[in-house]
């Protein structure tokens, strides 16, 4: 059955600091504040969108209960019901459901409702208001990944108001805390509501292109002990200086790592570092935070004993947490099925690619051995950035390419 659906009016908004709200309509508006998006009667994306980009989701502390909140009453008003799992104070799950006939596995449409934080740097516009420039929508979130949620929930929404007959069940999983430790995606393995998926489709950034592997993840704390002196006197053994010099040593490391068609090259940044207590005191200890990303094939703990070869006694190594590297074949039928979705759209073959980031793929995957493709209306490459933005077009388009995949996966 054709989806049913209308062209929303087009929203003008005022572009002042001081507001972010939806002032008003005017269909005979133009330029660069207005955008025009297809929505069911009860499902308007773009509003949807910028009132997600207003609730707060930076992790830490997160606080995506808001979010979901917001996400299960406006599904309700498409009739699909939703539960949410406060699984930690303010940290939570939401999990929605179009019932199939039952015919076939259920596919997943996965997101991730957190975003990482604003940062230091000042943006061009206040990076909560949702503000729109050009047809691009504004704020954190915006490519990683409130549009990937906005255009899946939306997607959902025209399969219920459309009554699409589909052989499965479409799940809507919406996950907390993936940007650190994936620690909604856990929650949903713990409880099992999707252990008997048949496909999972993710909506991290990629430029509307597919996705099919993603690099492995390895952080490490690295933690120098020395011992507390003063300047005028004892020195001590200056913990800050121990750990200088060891990861000056770690930019001189070649890691290991197979050769992969899709994937960059192995990376090692270093995210974070503490130490000190003051300024004429000799620091006795300094943390600091090692993020390695890595190939399929490569053993983490062959990094780990490199590293521990170049730390002097005095560092220690812990590891904080490992994602492994994941991929599905690119002749699988779920990512063929995803592609040809694609190629209606552009008239193109699309290419598979890989990626350097991680999704909460990493974690399903790894747990039930999930076939998982990451298809997104975000920018590859704009995650965590000043003016983080997104295309509107490529939000309608991305709720497009969902319907039509999930109405060809799941067809009886």
């Amino acid at each position: 059955m054709a989806l049913r659906h209308q062209w929303m009016k087009t929203y003008r908004y005022r572009t002042s600091q001081a507001s972010g709200r939806l002032l008003g309509t005017d269909s005979s508006f133009c330029g660069t504040h207005c955008i025009a998006m297809k929505a069911d009667t009860h499902f308007n994306a773009l509003e949807f969108l910028r009132n997600l980009i207003t609730i707060e989701t930076c992790d830490p502390p997160g606080r995506e209960v808001d979010a979901a909140r917001y996400i299960r009453n406006t599904l309700a008003a498409s009739g699909i019901p939703a539960e949410i799992d406060e699984f930690l104070p303010g940290r939570a799950n939401l999990l929605a459901k179009i019932v199939g006939a039952g015919e076939k596995p259920p596919l997943v449409f996965s997101a991730h409702l957190d975003t990482v934080p604003v940062g230091h740097q000042p943006w061009s516009v206040p990076p909560f208001s949702g503000e729109i420039r050009e047809g691009r929508l504004f704020g954190r979130g915006a490519s990683d990944m409130k549009s990937g949620v906005t255009a899946m929930a939306a997607a959902a929404a025209r399969l219920a108001s459309g009554g699409t007959s589909l052989a499965g069940d479409l799940i809507l999983a919406f996950s907390a805390g993936e940007s650190s430790n994936c620690l909604g995606a856990k929650r949903f393995v713990e409880r099992g509501d999707i252990a008997d998926a048949g496909a999972i489709l993710v909506s991290e950034p990629s430029s509307l292109g597919i996705i099919v592997s993603e690099m492995g993840v390895l952080w490490l704390r690295a933690v120098a002990h020395g011992r507390l002196g003063h300047v005028s006197g004892n020195s001590g053994v200056n913990a800050i200086e121990a750990m200088s010099d060891f990861l000056r040593d770690l930019r001189t490391i070649n890691l290991p790592s197979p050769e992969h068609a899709l994937l960059p090259n192995p990376s090692i940044c270093v995210g974070t570092i503490s130490g000190g207590s003051a300024v004429n005191i000799t620091p006795d200890r300094c943390e600091a935070e090692i993020d390695i990303r890595l190939r399929s094939g490569t053993d983490q703990k062959v990094i780990i004993s490199i590293l521990k070869d170049i730390a002097p006694p005095e560092i220690e190594l812990i590891v904080s947490d490992f994602k492994p590297p994941v991929e599905t074949a690119p002749d699988h039928p779920f990512v063929v099925t995803c592609m040809r979705a694609l190629e209606v759209g552009s008239g193109a073959a699309p290419i598979p690619q890989g990626v350097a980031y991680y999704s909460d793929a990493t974690i399903f995957n790894e747990a039930h051995g999930t076939p998982f493709a990451i298809i997104g209306p975000g920018d590859n490459g704009m995650s965590g950035q000043v003016d983080e933005s997104v295309d509107l077009n490529n939000v309608e388009q991305a709720i497009e390419i969902y319907c039509r995949i999930a109405k060809s996966w799941l067809a009886s």
